[in-house]
């Protein structure tokens, strides 16, 4: 069974678009919480969203599945305190007229991988020790250097997740892959331009027509506040105990580029140097009398994973900090863009980009998405931060320099992320798809923010050096820009 939705053709509903060999089950949600107020406590897949796909046949995984919705029962689930309040979190239609979210055409990665699969115009090479994935990675341009690794049980594969077999997260602009150890499925996000992001899985198992399989029901997870209100990704920090399980009481908060670096990564591996500065990484919690207390040896400036587990069963044998830096940053960027552009279609085709409510509500996503993307509120870095595998070199190589060799991808990590304080993902189709209405509002109010013209004290972080320097690398690398940019 391949992709569910095609451009050119309608197929089966792809909500209803069900693996033979899978049954998927919705469990009841915690009292109090609305269905679409759901959302996931890492980046990719339905990590504690509820979802289970359970081997008809097999007893121990149902009995797990039962005993799993059985703590998420009384799971208190947070977002990033940052947009507990904000209108930004609020539920965007899948179905309206101008989304079509399950049968709209599809331009994403994944697709159109899929669609030269079936063409034959291409094919996926099987490795015996890893079977499709580093021909998966490869046809999607996902470097190995990127992989990162989390060992919180917060997947639907969770029986299978753990301090001793974390999941492997791989990711570049466009699509994020998600790896388990005896797995039943590989877990792909692939952004499409207008519809955001699409997800899928493709079974572990040697066949000879591998195709993908389209995954809407993984929006009971991955759209909702943590999303920013459509179909999204994004990355969080949990206390996990011994077995890698989340004391869900505590919450699961939604992590970008604004978050305090010693309140990052619970739950997750990481290797890379950085000083006396702290994180939740590479600890767990062993008295389960006190489940938000992290152990604290062994935890901090790790380069070597195989004392927790047997690394050479991975593609990669780290879990690099500066690609799960750079990953934060961009899912709260990506699902900025898809949410401007979703809002300003509907507002559109319903006839109300003149109604103020509907301006001051767009004109608010617009500003929240300018102020993230210049990192006027990035939480700043008090000791250098070094990674440990190539992503560091090689993430910068992936986009245009200007004139004097500079790219909006090369890394600071001395205070801050980037060097050049704007997102490459300016450069992203889908920034690119957004209406012309909210576009040129955004290049407005970027051009005025490095010009000068605003000078808002929020944006006080961006100094008239960064200011200079980012316009002059967009002026020299961005096609399309206004010509009063070029003025």
């Amino acid at each position: 069974m391949g992709v569910n939705q095609a451009p050119t053709t309608q197929g089966p509903n792809p909500r209803r678009a069900i693996s033979r060999r899978y049954r998927l089950k919705c469990a009841l949600r915690p009292a109090g919480l609305a269905q679409r107020d759901m959302f996931s406590t890492s980046w990719i897949w339905p990590d504690a969203c509820f979802l289970a796909i359970i081997r008809e046949e097999t007893m121990s995984s149902k009995a797990f599945v039962t005993l799993w919705f059985a703590l998420l029962a009384g799971a208190v689930l947070a977002i990033a305190g940052h947009d507990l309040t904000t209108e930004e979190t609020s539920i965007l239609p899948i179905d309206h007229k101008a989304i079509q979210y399950a049968t709209g055409p599809l331009e994403d990665p994944v697709t159109k991988l899929d669609r030269d699969l079936a063409a034959g115009k291409t094919k996926l090479e099987w490795s015996a020790q890893y079977g499709w994935l580093p021909s998966i990675l490869k046809h999607l341009d996902v470097n190995v250097d990127s992989q990162m690794l989390v060992f919180s049980k917060t997947s639907f594969q969770a029986s299978k997740i753990g301090p001793r077999a974390p999941r492997a997260l791989f990711f570049n602009d466009t699509v994020a892959v998600g790896s388990v150890q005896n797995g039943d499925v590989w877990e792909l996000a692939a952004l499409d331009p207008k519809q955001g992001y699409i997800f899928y899985t493709l079974d572990v198992h040697k066949s000879d027509q591998p195709r993908f399989d389209r995954r809407d029901v993984c929006l009971q997870c991955h759209q909702g506040p943590a999303t920013i209100g459509v179909p999204g990704i994004m990355v969080a920090s949990v206390y996990p105990d011994a077995s890698g399980m989340p004391a869900f009481n505590f919450g699961m908060p939604v992590t970008d580029h604004r978050t305090p670096f010693q309140d990052r990564w619970g739950g997750w591996y990481v290797t890379g140097t950085h000083g006396g500065m702290h994180h939740r990484g590479n600890a767990v919690a062993r008295d389960r009398s006190k489940p938000d207390v992290l152990e604290s040896q062994g935890t901090q400036n790790l380069t070597t994973l195989g004392h927790k587990f047997d690394d050479g069963l991975y593609l990669s044998r780290l879990s690099d900090i500066v690609a799960l830096m750079t990953l934060e940053h961009q899912t709260r960027m990506t699902n900025l863009i898809n949410r401007v552009g979703w809002e300003t279609r509907i507002a559109q085709a319903d006839g109300k980009m003149d109604d103020a409510d509907t301006r001051k509500r767009i004109d608010a996503d617009i500003e929240s998405m300018v102020t993230y993307m210049l990192f006027a509120d990035e939480a700043t870095l008090y000791d250098p931060i070094e990674g440990v595998s190539t992503f560091t070199k090689t993430f910068a190589q992936r986009e245009p320099r200007d004139s004097q060799g500079r790219s909006l991808r090369d890394f600071d990590l001395q205070k801050r992320l980037f060097k050049y304080p704007l997102s490459y993902m300016i450069y992203s189709e889908a920034f690119d798809n957004i209406p012309d209405a909210a576009r040129d509002k955004i290049y407005q109010r970027l051009y005025d923010v490095l010009t000068g013209k605003d000078g808002n004290p929020k944006f006080a972080k961006v100094t008239t050096e960064d200011r200079a320097n980012v316009l002059a690398i967009l002026r020299d690398t961005k096609k399309n820009l206004p010509a009063y940019w070029r003025q």
